[in-house]
């Protein structure tokens, strides 16, 4: 029997069945197989979620067969792209095309669906998500039916299923709006705790994307801004041995080491924060935006990641700062701040409010009980909304109060899934 782990390993599976469909024909017949036996069935992704949300202990759908660009309307200026290509394949076909994705977060190793199907979003920008670039889908149903969504057909599923949690159906192919091929600058550099803070909603302000890290038990912020050149001909890379050792020996390698051993010695790692943040330094470059906005991630880590109210976004971070540094907890790995406008999508992060993201990480090895839980308190207190595929405590009775529109994705999962051929055990703590 094969054991699936997903890459954290934070999370296993035995499926009884598994299955590599190559077309939405195939879905079909998998999940109205799922549906006379009384089991389930899931599409698995990348299995980058931290949390069991694709878990699939019955019936599980690998995506491999069912990648590449299918369609390109440049009078739209949209692509229609199989439900499981890769984002870096994704990136790569359309810098082919000439054409760039407006936004879009700092890993690349998901597919299409499990990206926007778990809210996956950036920093800045006209749209944060991906999910928000979605112009329609093809949904296959608990029942085995075929809909094409978008804000025109079934509207209704069209803005709940572009952040779906995989409770609606299995996504098959995915229209994205695009833009013409663009760079982006880059502008990294370390400031002090109190110079990032004072400036950063003029930074916001100032530049197209603002993503900072602030290193837990240091004074010490590294900030990045990106902004777009009016010339694409005129972006600088980064020299590729520069690239390699900023990006592969320093923060992959050497980062990767550093935290593997403050596992072993944690009264060492305020120290070590402290070597990290002070081996950060000032550098630019400038390249096609997804190069820009993506970085390598070879470390294991885990994650929690919420979305509190912009507003009251920068005093959530420093009481969860007053909490780091009053307790005894030990963090090794930066916490990550990153805004995004308000959307419309039903249960998206940002539905309806502007955000402010605030994601902590430990080592894949670390313990992560004590800080997620104590840190959970004080975004809870705020009203936060934890990242789909991120991990988190909360139960459906603690998520409906801060979805304003709960009640209509409820309704609606009870329409397209009635049988839940599409739960699991996770699925089923934070929906019901």
């Amino acid at each position: 029997m094969t054991t699936w782990h997903n890459w954290a390993r934070t999370e296993s599976a035995a499926p009884t069945r598994i299955t590599t469909p190559a077309d939405t024909a195939a879905v079909v017949r998998e999940v109205l197989a799922a549906r006379r036996r009384g089991g389930t069935v899931k599409m698995v992704g990348s299995a980058h979620s931290f949390t069991g949300i694709a878990v699939a202990p019955d019936g599980m759908l690998r995506p491999s067969a069912m990648t590449g660009v299918l369609a390109v309307d440049r009078a739209a200026m949209t692509v229609t792209v199989a439900a499981g290509t890769p984002l870096h394949e994704l990136n790569a076909r359309l810098e082919d095309l000439g054409l760039s994705l407006h936004n879009m977060g700092d890993v690349d190793a998901q597919t299409i669906a499990g990206a926007i199907s778990t809210g996956t979003h950036g920093t800045g920008g006209v749209d944060a998500s991906l999910a928000v670039q979605v112009e329609a889908l093809e949904l296959v149903t608990g029942s085995g039916e075929v809909l094409h969504v978008s804000a025109e057909q079934h509207a209704d599923v069209f803005a709940a299923a572009r952040v779906g949690l995989g409770a609606l159906g299995v996504l098959t192919e995915v229209t994205l709006r695009v833009e013409p091929l663009f760079a982006l600058e880059a502008h990294e550099r370390p400031m002090s705790w109190d110079e990032a803070l004072s400036s950063y909603d003029d930074l916001v302000e100032a530049h197209h994307h603002v993503d900072m890290y602030w290193f837990p038990h240091t004074d010490r912020m590294m900030t990045k801004t990106n902004d777009r050149l009016a010339d694409l001909d005129a972006a600088e890379p980064l020299p590729r041995w520069r690239r390699w050792f900023d990006d592969e020996l320093l923060a992959n390698t050497f980062y990767g080491g550093l935290t593997a051993t403050a596992n072993h010695v944690p009264t060492a790692i305020p120290r070590l924060n402290r070597l990290s943040a002070g081996l950060q330094t000032e550098r630019r470059y400038s390249d096609v935006a997804h190069r820009v906005f993506t970085t390598p991630r070879r470390v294991r880590f885990k994650e929690m990641e919420y979305a509190v109210p912009r507003d009251v976004g920068l005093d959530v971070l420093r009481e969860v700062r007053r909490q780091v540094d009053a307790s005894s907890w030990r963090v090794s790995f930066p916490v990550e701040i990153r805004t995004a406008p308000a959307d419309d999508i039903t249960l998206s992060t940002a539905s309806g409010r502007e955000s402010l993201y605030l994601a902590f990480h430990v080592h894949a090895s670390a313990d992560h009980r004590a800080y997620f839980d104590g840190v959970e308190a004080v975004l809870r207190a705020a009203g936060g909304r934890p990242h789909w595929g991120k991990m988190h405590s909360l139960s459906a009775a603690d998520l409906a109060p801060v979805y304003p529109r709960w009640d209509e994705f409820i309704a609606l999962r009870d329409r397209l899934d009635p049988d839940r051929v599409f739960t699991n055990d996770h699925l089923a703590r934070i929906l019901g």
